[in-house]
């Protein structure tokens, strides 16, 4: 019941060069330390429904995920934005590239894209 994002994403190695690798810094939202290392990225769902049929159960659930990466500099968030985007690629499809801003208070850059993912059971 919860898209593979971080299955996938973590052990893609150009995400690990970027996120880390112990732990990789790919969070589902709201599961984020309490001190926060530069660059990191968060995941969350957005809408999710199961493949339903009148004559069965699902056989696959729909996610749409929104992924946002956060980094000291835009190239650097364009880099981890992108490492993750091949990552997830050949699995799911990129579905909307989101907001580019500089947060106010911190100065951090973020990028944001959301995802489509089925998932088979």
């Amino acid at each position: 019941m919860i898209a593979p994002v971080f299955a996938v994403c973590s052990t893609d190695p150009k995400v690990k060069e970027l996120l880390g690798a112990h732990p990789v810094r790919l969070y589902p939202f709201g599961m984020l330390d309490d001190v926060l290392v530069y660059p990191y990225a968060v995941w969350q769902n957005i809408t999710g429904s199961p493949e339903n049929y009148l004559a069965q159960r699902p056989d696959a659930d729909f996610f749409t995920l929104q992924v946002d990466a956060y980094a000291d500099t835009v190239d650097e968030v364009i880099s981890v934005a992108t490492a993750l985007r091949d990552a997830i690629e050949p699995h799911a499809h990129i579905t909307r590239w989101g907001g580019q801003e500089r947060d106010p208070e911190t100065k951090r850059y973020r990028y944001s894209f959301d995802v489509d993912w089925i998932v088979n059971r």
